[in-house]
């Protein structure tokens, strides 16, 4: 049965859109059939994040009922299926956000895993990116005014009576809210920690995902250790000695371009 998962924050720039692709291609690489779809279709990052800004086809074409998504569907060199968004303005004009979750539903013909990167704050396109998953992920970072916006953020999915898988902060720095406060406000476990990491910047630079350019780096085995949580197998070092080494391998080296 796929598992169609909500990665959503209460505010901008808390890292939506990386740590959608990382979770999305770290089930890839543990042999999950998996899609990550930018339903942050004001200000989609998606694409640019993964070197491909301007696709033929997008998740805004099928909302607009002119695609099925099928045809707005493209394979990452990783592996990981991607579902882009339009940069055009003129794109948000016939997009119904609310068909979001009926649309996505034909992606269970072939995932175990659709990843959604839902846009920030708590407007139409953020509701709708709620709805259509099974699935919740709270990202936040550890300072007040996101911690606080995640619990808005908390309360909307309550409301719409959405199941919250955990919580998972982001870039996390030495001196910031204690992972126990952030629980203790939010009532909710923090299920994954992901450091601060100075290769993110360069795995950006490569349009790539950072367990691809960096997979010995600190939020590499964050991400991992995140998509063996899910997959309902906490104990990171057992989970990684069952991949295919040379296909793990090959991934690795086709991402950096190295043949």
């Amino acid at each position: 049965m796929t598992r169609f998962i909500t990665v959503i924050s209460g505010k901008g720039g808390v890292g939506k859109s990386t740590t959608s692709i990382n979770l999305a291609s770290a089930l890839n690489m543990f042999g999950k059939a998996t899609t990550v779809v930018d339903a942050n279709l004001t200000t989609p990052n998606i694409g640019i994040y993964l070197g491909v800004p301007v696709m033929p086809k997008t998740i805004h074409d099928v909302l607009a009922g002119k695609i099925e998504i099928d045809n707005a569907t493209y394979i990452h060199r990783s592996g990981t299926k991607i579902i882009p968004g339009s940069l055009s303005l003129e794109s948000l004009g016939n997009i119904k956000p609310g068909m979001l979750k009926k649309k996505l539903s034909k992606l269970s013909e072939s995932n175990d895993f659709v990843i959604i990167d839902a846009a920030a704050g708590l407007g139409r396109e953020a509701v709708a990116g709620i709805e259509a998953a099974d699935e919740i992920l709270i990202l936040t970072n550890d300072e007040l005014p996101a911690v606080a916006d995640a619990l808005k953020t908390v309360k909307v999915c309550e409301e719409l009576g959405k199941q919250i898988t955990g919580v998972i902060v982001n870039r996390r720095k030495d001196n910031g809210i204690s992972i126990k406060d952030i629980e203790s406000m939010l009532e909710l476990p923090v299920i994954s920690i992901i450091p601060e990491d100075e290769n993110m910047r360069e795995a950006l630079t490569k349009r790539d995902a950072i367990i691809h350019t960096h997979p010995n780096s600190q939020a590499s085995y964050g991400y991992r250790k995140l998509a063996n949580y899910l997959l309902g197998n906490p104990h990171y070092e057992e989970a990684i000695s069952t991949v295919d080494n040379r296909t793990f391998m090959q991934k690795i080296t086709d991402a950096l371009g190295i043949t």
